[in-house]
C-alpha cells in the first residue's frame, strides 16, 4: 500500500537535495518519477528544483489552480513535490487519495511554518493527512537544532510582519532554534553574533 509522505524542516536543511536524490534512486532502477515545484518559486528558475549544493533539475509546476485528482500517472512509480508548503489543502487531499486509491507513493518536501511561526495551509494539511511525517534536521547559528524560520530585510534586521510568502533564499531567511526565534522579545538577541549577518 502506498503512502503520502511529508518531509519538513526549517530553511537550508537539504529538502530539495533529498528530493533530487530520491528521484535519482528511482530512475537509476529504471522507474519513472514526476517532479513538481511551486510555479511562483523562481529562485533557481521557474520549473526548476535547485538545491543550495548546486544540484538542479527541471520539474512541472503547480499553482492554486492545479488539479492532481484524475491526472494520468500511468507508468509513474512515485510523485515528488518540492515546496509543498504552497499546496492548497484540497490539493493535499487529492494527493492523499492518489496514494491510497491509485496506489501511487507521493513524497512532499517543504517548510512547516513561516517567518511568524504560523503554519502554511499546505503544511497544516500535510501534517494532518500524511501517513508518514519526518522532520529533517537543520542547525541554528547557536548550534541548537533549527526548527523555525526568520525573515530579514536588506540591512539584516528581523522582519515581523508582511505577506506570508516572499520568495528569497539565504539572504532573506535564517533557520533558527526556538530560543533564538523568541530571544529578542526578552530584549537584545537581535544582535546575536552570526544570527543576522
Amino acid at each position: 500500500m502506498s503512502k503520502l509522505y511529508f518531509r519538513y524542516a526549517a530553511m537550508n536543511a537539504g529538502k530539495s537535495t533529498a528530493l533530487l536524490q530520491v528521484a535519482h534512486n528511482y530512475e537509476e532502477r529504471g522507474m519513472r518519477v514526476r517532479l513538481f515545484t511551486a510555479g511562483h518559486d523562481d529562485r533557481a528558475g521557474t520549473g526548476i528544483i535547485g538545491s543550495r549544493l548546486g544540484l538542479q533539475r527541471s520539474a512541472e509546476t503547480f499553482g492554486a489552480d492545479t488539479v492532481f485528482a484524475g491526472v494520468h500517472f500511468a507508468g509513474v512509480a512515485c510523485v515528488l513535490i518540492d515546496e509543498a508548503q504552497f499546496l492548497a489543502p484540497e490539493q493535499v487531499r487529492q494527493l492523499h487519495r492518489m496514494a491510497h486509491v491509485d496506489d501511487l507513493p507521493v513524497i512532499c518536501y517543504g517548510l512547516r511554518s513561516d517567518f511568524r511561526g504560523e503554519a502554511f495551509p499546505g503544511s497544516a494539511a500535510l501534517l494532518t493527512l500524511a501517513d508518514d511525517v519526518e522532520e529533517m534536521k537543520s542547525i541554528c547559528a547557536c548550534a541548537r537544532k533549527a526548527t523555525m524560520n526568520l525573515r530579514i530585510d536588506g540591512e539584516g534586521r528581523r522582519v515581523r510582519e508582511g505577506e506570508q510568502v516572499v520568495i528569497g533564499g539565504n539572504e532573506r531567511y535564517r533557520a533558527v532554534c526556538p530560543a533564538c526565534f523568541y530571544a529578542d522579545e526578552a530584549g537584545g538577541a537581535e544582535e546575536a553574533p552570526g544570527l543576522f549577518g
